[in-house]
Formats: C-alpha cells, sequence, structure tokens
C-alpha cells in the first residue's frame, strides 16, 4: 500500500495540512524558537502573577541551552513554574533507571537545564515532576492541583509518538485519547531508533521499559509545541500531517486538538531529488 503523502513536494505539504504546520531555517531556528516560546510564556504568566506548567521533553533537547541562556541572561524567575517530564526510562523491574544512567531522563535534566541555571532562579525541585513508575496517577493529580497544562512540548518517534505513547493498532482513537500515564513495554522500532541516536546502533543495551504520560495528559495542554528535524522525520512530519487521526500513528490524534503546531525544517519540508 503506497501513502502518497509520503511523497509530498514542499508546496504539496504546506498546501493543506490536518496538523498546522511551520518551516524554519535549520534546527538551530527550531530550537530557538521552542526555547524563546518557553521564556516568553513564563515571563507572560510571571506577570499576571500566575504559575506556568510545561510538559517537557528529552527528546528534542536542543532547545535547552537556549532556554538557559535566555533565563540567566533575562533574569527570568522560574519560582513559580513547573516542569512535568513525559517519560523516564525502567529497568526491567520496573523501576526509574539510576539517575547517573547515560540515558536517564532525570540524569539529563539535571545535567543540562537545572544545575544551569543560577540558582536564585531555578524552580524547586519539588516542582521538577517525573511519572513515577510506582504512582502513575500522580501525573495527573498534578495536573489538575496546578489548573492545567500551558503549553506541551515535545517531538515524534519514528512511528507516530508522542512521548512513548506507542502505537496500539487494536484501540480507536477515542480510546487511545484517553490513555493516562503509565508503564508500558517500549516497541523495537522505537528502542532501533533510540539506540542510533543514543547508542551507537547498541540495541542490546537500551531499556525495554518506560514510564510515559498518556496522550490524556498531552491533549489536555491548553497549547502544544512538536518540532521535526531528523531526516525520517520527513515521511513522520507528512504522515502527522496528512495521515488519518488513528492509534496506529498517535500524532494524529493531535490533529483534533484547538492549538497544536508543527516546527520542521527546511530539511524536512523538502525531499531529495
Amino acid at each position: 500500500m503506497r501513502h502518497e503523502y509520503y511523497y509530498y513536494d514542499k508546496e504539496r505539504l504546506l498546501a493543506a495540512p490536518k496538523l498546522p504546520v511551520t518551516v524554519m531555517a535549520d534546527n538551530a531556528a527550531v530550537f530557538q524558537t521552542m526555547a524563546r516560546e518557553m521564556a516568553d510564556e513564563i515571563m507572560r504568566k510571571n506577570a499576571l502573577g500566575e504559575r506556568t506548567v510545561f510538559i517537557c521533553p528529552v527528546g528534542p533537547v536542543g532547545q535547552y541551552p537556549y532556554f538557559v541562556d535566555i533565563v540567566n541572561e533575562e533574569h527570568i524567575s522560574l519560582k513559580d513554574v513547573w516542569f512535568l517530564n513525559m517519560d523516564e526510562y525502567l529497568t526491567d523491574e520496573k523501576e526509574w533507571i539510576d539517575k547517573s544512567h547515560r540515558l536517564s531522563f532525570r540524569g539529563f535534566m539535571d545535567r543540562t537545564v537545572y544545575t544551569r541555571i543560577r540558582p536564585e532562579l531555578v524552580m524547586p525541585e519539588a516542582q521538577r515532576i517525573f511519572p513515577d513508575p510506582r504512582d502513575p496517577e500522580n501525573m495527573w493529580r498534578t495536573i489538575e492541583k496546578l489548573g492545567g497544562v500551558d503549553v506541551c512540548f515535545g517531538g515524534i518517534g519514528i512511528n507516530g509518538h508522542v512521548a512513548f505513547n506507542e502505537a496500539r493498532d487494536e484501540l480507536t482513537p477515542d480510546q487511545f485519547r484517553v490513555l493516562p500515564t503509565r508503564v508500558l513495554e517500549i516497541s523495537r522500532e522505537t528502542r532501533t531508533a533510540n539506540a542510533i541516536g543514543d547508542l551507537n546502533g547498541a540495541i542490546d543495551d537500551m531499556p525495554r521499559w518506560c514510564v510515559t504520560i498518556g496522550m490524556k495528559e498531552i491533549c489536555s495542554a491548553r497549547k502544544i509545541r512538536l518540532g521535526c528535524f531528523r531526516d525520517w522525520h520527513r515521511a513522520v512530519a507528512r504522515h502527522a500531517c496528512y495521515g488519518e487521526v488513528s492509534a496506529h500513528f498517535p500524532v494524529t490524534l493531535l490533529q483534533e486538538h484547538p492549538d497544536a503546531l508543527l516546527r520542521i525544517t527546511e530539511f524536512v519540508a523538502n525531499l531529495p531529488e
């Protein structure tokens, strides 16, 4: 079965996408824009005397160095900001991998974000939330307590997953859309793609389990902002924008969100000759 949208040129891609899409010059432009949007939303909410709540990924991650620099240089207080991270790898015993593990998302956020922001600006540790395999319901309780999520930032996986919400062909879109934070087994295609990017292809050393926020939490966000910039994102972005809404390619569910936006690079927008 040939999916014609996989072969849309840039003009056709931008003609009538069902998921709003904007094209940016390169990876740096995507990441800088994401970082700027994060900072601007925080400043807007700070000025109103309101808290800011983000769902944050570890992948993409290129926005974080820019964000750290903006916060430090512009003296932006994060004291009333909550970062709800999307997911974390688990051991075979369904526990968080150690924070010192090279693949740990908790460790990454500590090394790359929290310890690089000036202490007088960074949010308290209690406001840096990761889904907990021992208490997955805590994520939704936290969102309800905080009054909802302002912006969910993220990317798209090889099989259309957002966070680690892997394809479930046996579910309807409505069934998939209400899946909450949970522990799940990671698909082989996701483990393969991540092994290539993170472990030089060592798939046998990739964790097999994760804890992830669900589409329930993602779809609840008032805004959703995604970024695509890899070579294989060419097909992923086209499927996201033109595929049918289905649990087979979970990001297509976001076509129905009232304020979702996909940012892609010129590289992704243009197919090779």
